[in-house]
């Protein structure tokens, strides 16, 4: 057994106690020789002769048993090992436990049993003198305190492991037990045990804070008492009384009214020294060279057509001193601002907006359009359409836009450029592990200081979702049997010139609702569709029937688009019902006839398909070769002339068409869709056939379709933005498959796209996307079913390398199985990727900012400052994303825009060689 506490105190000397014979004496004999063998066990092997003590006789519970005792010749100093008692209680106790440590040798049934190799070891016979006085007398013990808790072992290493540090570790158990037994409330576990003492590191960091404090008196009292408490790591309740009483004799009355203080207090890391991006900097020039040079392409395109571009990116290349295009900046359309207080929930309009009198829009202008080589061309008179009349609006050229591709494809495919951008991936992605571990816990405990805020109730967009496909397959079997229910005898479907009823539309596939169920519609993409664009455009078609597809997913048809406007009214109120969740639901335009944009505002406006919650896009699948294959157009450019053309009418006589024109001021932007991986016949260069020449059965590639979106949408938006009506912008699906110039296009000309995925294989793409900040809706569960299995989507590694990235559902029709699919896309996320309550506000926060909700919406739901830079623009009660995040993101992006504008700023940006490069130019058999 181990000595207890206690039975610190030494016995009386040694001569003093060999004197007499009492009973006493002898048992305090016993007692002291039994400790110093065991302290000498517990030490190891030792040198010196040991004590032992061998039963002679088999002991009695009623019997002290005499024993023999086997004296070693030695001096007192060798017999100095534990502690000893001098009170008749003490040597009572003292004596029973060893006895009971005595009997244990013996098993139960009183028979001793064999000796062991080490109790042979133990016995040797010393040689020394057997008088323990010894010729120099009696010498008293020594106080040595032994280990607390160290157990009685009798066994033996055969080798020694002793080492140097035998004693340290001593002098570390001994420091922490007298540690642990001194402050019972110390924070740390008792086998923790730090290099620095816990408390002089508190002491120091409360020295350091209170006067960093008391030399800036511009804080407020109640900020001061919250940064104390977080730094000093107060938790009673006296501790703050007291800070409080000191706090308000060193603040200055005057500053108690000021505007709270963002806590922008976190761990840095930084990289010192004169190469900090670990390339020489003869590499690190040319390869800055190549990216600043395509954020100028970016920043040309992208003011050119209205669109937003990073003001981040924007300072950081007008630092250079150099402007790509010399526009005339619009000022933003002034809206009544909103005040730092507001309520989070915009205020709803007492009218519905499709209630307006046509007679109170704005008037003709007159002016006259017509469309040229693929680009629409406006005038001032309808009468004379030539060149001398035509407005002075921004008409990108073909040329132009050829030779910036050329440039970008050169320079992804440059090897120095991609080594660059590869490391700098590199350092975003580690450097943001570091700032996770050293300012996690400082996040999370910003977001638990917010009151009421946490994820569920803050403002989430899904920002890439179909209209065909919003809701699940539940609700639209629920939809489908209650129509079959209440309107079974309604006309929904011409065939060969007679009507069909609901009822008999189903009897002819010998159905009843009562067949009706899940499995039966086998609209959920599955193990099949991967890779398989064909099998899952069929999953769009309800029991495999494009009839059904037709009655209950289409805006135009027999029954005007009844069915789906209902479909999409219960979506939205549900959205409406969660009250934090937004949509950006995609209608279709074809661009098969000029009346389609006509019939699907009626289709709005007749329903009242409005919501609040909702804005629209507007998606134009890259099916010409469909249409020209079955004669439906005679060339490209009339599908572009049914695509724009009314767009134009209206935005010039808004009373022309006044349903489109009430339509068209909740419509975000333009989608382009289809399969990304279908092989593409043709490259897009200056020898391809202009739009009004293309009229060949084989589809044009992906540039071609996404420059003639551009360059029209462009030409409107100055128009409209003339008139003072809402602007487009695009936003198409970009790399989701297929060759990576899809990317390149997107990169130029798009404000934001959707998926993305393809960015994994591109570093250099991937760092411009991340300099410019181009919005990424990202789709994990839909990319699972298609392309890319989910353990391998980028995602994550996009979050933490800072590219601006939200997740959307995609079709929630064909993968979720939730009332709330946006909802589901998060959870998974989380729980696959274990992403942080951070990161998850960082998220929504972001689908916020990369939606197309005004600018007054987005006002109550992120801040009033939202649009500004660096933690300024966030408000935590709003976002639930710590100002310390938004701060970090925002530091890295500067960093990096420095890092390369630093590199170029003292030499001019020379034109990058392009020899030796990827040429867009036709291949020789296509001249």
């Amino acid at each position: 057994m181990a000595p207890s506490e206690g039975r610190l105190s030494l016995g009386p000397p040694l001569g003093s106690s060999l004197c007499g014979t009492p009973a006493d004496l002898l048992l305090a004999r016993r007692r002291r020789r039994m400790r110093r063998r065991r302290s000498q066990l517990c030490r190891g092997a030792s040198p010196c002769p040991v004590w032992v003590l061998l039963p002679t006789m088999r002991q009695s519970p009623s019997v002290s048993a005499p024993f023999s005792l086997c004296w070693p010749l030695r001096t007192s100093d060798s017999l100095c090992s534990g502690s000893n008692e001098s009170t008749g209680s003490k040597m009572a106790s003292s004596s029973s436990s060893s006895t009971s440590s005595f009997s244990s040798n013996n098993d139960g049934q009183g028979k001793p049993k064999p000796k062991s190799p080490f109790r042979k070891r133990g016995s040797l016979q010393s040689t020394t003198s057997p008088d323990l006085c010894g010729a120099s007398g009696p010498t008293p013990l020594k106080p040595r305190r032994s280990l607390p808790g160290t157990p009685v072992s009798l066994t033996h290493y055969p080798i020694d492991l002793r080492t140097s540090m035998d004693e340290k570790y001593k002098e570390i158990a001994e420091e922490l037990f007298t540690r642990s037994m001194a402050e019972s409330d110390m924070r740390s576990a008792p086998y923790e045990f730090p290099e620095d003492s816990p408390i002089e590191q508190l002491e120091e960091r409360r020295h350091r804070l209170e006067r960093q404090i008391s030399q800036d008196i511009k804080l407020e009292p109640e900020i001061l008492l919250r940064a104390k408490q977080d730094f000093m790591k107060i938790d009673s309740a006296a501790d703050l009384e007291l800070l409080s009483e000191s706090s308000w004799d060193t603040v200055d009355d005057g500053f108690r009214e000021r505007a709270l203080p963002l806590e922008r207090e976190y761990q840095r890391v930084s990289i010192s020294g004169e190469e900090k991006c670990g390339v020489p900097f003869v590499d690190l020039v040319d390869a800055a060279k190549c990216v600043v040079k395509a954020l100028f392409i970016r920043e040309k395109y992208i003011k050119r057509s209205m669109q937003s571009f990073c003001k981040t990116t924007a300072h950081a290349l007008q630092d250079l001193g150099m402007k790509p295009l010399d526009l005339t900046d619009y000022d933003d359309i002034a809206e009544t601002p909103v005040d730092a207080d507001a309520p989070v929930h915009p205020p709803v309009s007492k009218t519905h907006p499709y209630d307006m009198d046509p007679k109170s829009m704005p008037a003709d202008t007159g002016h006259g359009c017509k469309m040229i080589s693929g680009l629409v061309h406006v005038y001032n008179k309808k009468t004379n359409m030539d060149k001398s009349t035509e407005l002075d609006l921004p008409y990108p050229d073909l040329t132009e836009y050829i030779e910036d591709m050329n440039v970008m494809m050169a320079l992804i495919i440059n090897g120095p450029v991609k080594s660059f951008c590869y490391r700098r991936l590199q350092y975003l992605s580690s450097k943001f592990q570091m700032h996770i571990l050293l300012n996690e816990m400082k996040e999370l405990a910003a977001q638990k200081k917010v009151p009421h805020r946490d994820f569920y109730n803050i403002r989430k967009v899904d920002t890439h979702i179909h209209a065909s496909s919003c809701m699940n397959q539940k609700h639209l079997l629920r939809f489908i049997k209650r129509s079959m229910k209440i309107n079974p005898e309604e006309i929904v479907h011409i065939e060969r010139g007679r009507g069909q009823t609901l009822k008999q539309v189903f009897e002819s596939m010998n159905l009843t609702a009562f067949d009706l169920s899940v499995d039966t519609l086998d609209m959920h993409a599955d193990r099949n569709t991967f890779h398989r664009f064909d099998k899952f455009n069929a999953k769009y078609n309800p029991i495999g029937e494009s009839i059904l597809r037709e009655i209950f997913i289409k805006t135009d048809n027999c029954i005007e688009g009844k069915y789906f406007a209902h479909i999409v009214k219960e979506v939205m109120f549900d959205l409406e019902e969660s009250k934090y969740q937004n949509s950006e639901l995609r209608l279709s335009i074809y661009g098969r006839s000029r009346d389609e944009w006509e019939k699907l505002a009626q289709w709005a406006l007749k329903h009242r398909v409005y919501s609040d919650n909702v804005r629209w896009l507007i998606q134009v699948p890259r099916l010409f070769d469909v249409y020209r294959t079955k004669k439906q157009l005679a060339n490209f450019q009339e599908m572009l002339e049914n695509i724009f053309m009314p767009l134009f009418e209206v935005t010039i006589n808004p009373r022309s068409h006044p349903e489109l024109h009430l339509f068209l001021e909740h419509v975000v932007g333009f989608d382009s869709v289809d399969d990304e991986s279908k092989p593409e016949q043709h490259i897009f260069n200056l020898d391809s056939p202009l739009p009004e020449n293309w009229t060949e059965e084989g589809n044009p590639p992906y540039s071609y379709y996404l420059y003639y979106t551009y360059a029209n949408m462009t030409v409107l938006n100055h128009l409209r933005r003339q008139r003072g009506f809402r602007m487009f912008v695009l936003r198409p699906h970009c790399g989701e498959a297929g060759p990576i110039h899809h990317l390149v296009s997107g990169f130029m000309l798009s404000e934001n796209i959707s998926h993305g995925l393809l960015l994994r294989k591109a570093p250099v793409l991937q760092y411009l996307y991340y300099l410019a900040q181009i919005g990424i809706a990202m789709s994990p569960l839909s990319n699972n079913s298609l392309f890319l299995s989910y353990h391998r989507n980028p995602l994550p590694e996009y979050l933490s390398r800072g590219l601006m990235i939200s997740l959307s559902t995609d079709d929630p029709l064909q993968f979720h199985f939730t009332k709330e699919p946006l909802m589901e896309e998060y959870s998974i996320a989380t729980q696959v990727w274990k992403l942080s309550s951070c990161d998850m506000c960082e998220l929504a926060r972001n689908s916020v900012l990369m939606s197309g909700f005004s600018h007054k919406a987005k006002s109550y739901w992120l801040g009033p400052n939202y649009s500004k830079e660096g933690p300024t623009s966030n408000d935590i009660r709003r976002t639930n994303v710590p100002d310390i995040r938004v701060a970090y993101r925002s530091e890295t992006l500067s960093e990096e825009l420095q890092l390369i504008t630093h590199a170029v700023c003292t030499e001019e940006l020379d034109t990058i060689n392009e020899e030796d490069s990827l040429s867009m130019g036709p291949l020789p058999e296509q001249r």
